[in-house]
């Protein structure tokens, strides 16, 4: 609908002045609930997990086809209600800010302040990395997030409206609290982990593509981050992370991968990318291609719902 093209505009606007809501998050609000409904329905299993996943993602999406229902007639209620709720699924300011204040830290030298900011972005253990280490997993969280956090979004609320922009954060949501490895989610999160994965397949290659199209705004050569795509974006053990990835290493001219850690565990990536680690201007250059890719993206969901009215 047209008016969910305005919203989806006008979403995306209101994330690039605002960011996140400061209080009262309704994501973190979600976030809650589904881990109330864990709580009585958790078993060690994929069953259970099925179960959970299939009532923590229906019931966002119902209430997106209910407002999609009860604005289907009133075309400004309804661009608002899209923009509102594009607004508070995006997270594309958010990065970008976590992304420069890191260089900032960097850049001063102040690694303790840094190793304390990464878990903004991602869930390494940060105690023990020096200064490359922690740019590079910066690098590599905003490079998998403006899928993830921007592009993803963007795409299904184009395609699906209401019901497509809620169902994916809630999914994206629930991959993040339960799809992660571990003793307790080995089974339970198979569910979730795989339902954001396949969610994700399009939009994280659409990543990769404009990032590779954006690349000359940090510095980059299109036709150079074209080959690094297409050479490593199959190598990282995620069916996504290195579509999007291998991209941001090949505009920024960095490697990317090494060995990463948790708490309580370590895996080992496959480098992408060629040139020396990331440092704190790539982190910067990192936040342009970010934020030229999901203007892009906004422009294409919009015109993706446009073209479903």
């Amino acid at each position: 609908m047209k008016a969910d093209a305005a919203g989806l505009l006008a979403g995306f606007l209101l994330d690039a002045v605002l960011g996140d809501p400061r209080r009262f998050h309704p994501v973190a609000g979600f976030g809650t609930a589904a881990g109330a409904l864990e709580k009585k329905v958790y078993a060690p299993d994929r069953r259970s997990g099925a179960v959970f996943t299939a009532v923590a993602v229906g019931g966002p999406a119902l209430l997106g086809l209910a407002g999609a229902a009860a604005t289907r007639r009133r075309p400004v209620a309804r661009a608002a209600l899209v923009a509102a709720t594009t607004w508070t699924v995006l997270g594309g300011r958010t990065l970008r800010r976590e992304s420069r204040i890191m260089a900032g830290h960097l850049d001063h030298g102040d690694l303790p302040a840094a190793r304390g900011r990464l878990n903004h972005l991602c869930g390494r253990d940060p105690s023990t990395l020096d200064s490359a280490e922690l740019a590079r997993a910066t690098v590599e969280s905003v490079a998998e997030n403006t899928s993830d956090a921007v592009v993803a979004p963007l795409i299904w609320g184009g395609l699906l409206g209401l019901p497509g922009l809620l169902a994916y954060r809630a999914a994206n949501t629930l991959d993040a609290m339960v799809g992660h490895r571990s003793a307790r989610y080995a089974r339970f999160g198979t569910p979730s982990a795989r339902l954001d994965d396949l969610l994700n397949l399009a939009p994280a290659r659409l990543t990769g593509l404009l990032t590779i199209a954006v690349s000359p705004i940090a510095g980059g050569r299109p036709k150079e981050t074209l080959r690094v795509w297409k050479r490593d974006r199959n190598d990282h053990p995620s069916p996504n992370a290195g579509q999007c990835e291998s991209a941001m290493a090949g505009a920024l001219g960095v490697r990317l991968g090494g060995r990463n850690v948790y708490f309580g565990r370590s895996e080992v990536r496959p480098f992408l990318g060629d040139g020396p680690r990331p440092s704190a201007v790539h982190l910067r250059r990192a936040a342009r291609v970010s934020g030229a890719v999901g203007a892009v993206a906004a422009v294409l969901a919009a015109g993706i719902a446009w073209a479903r009215s």
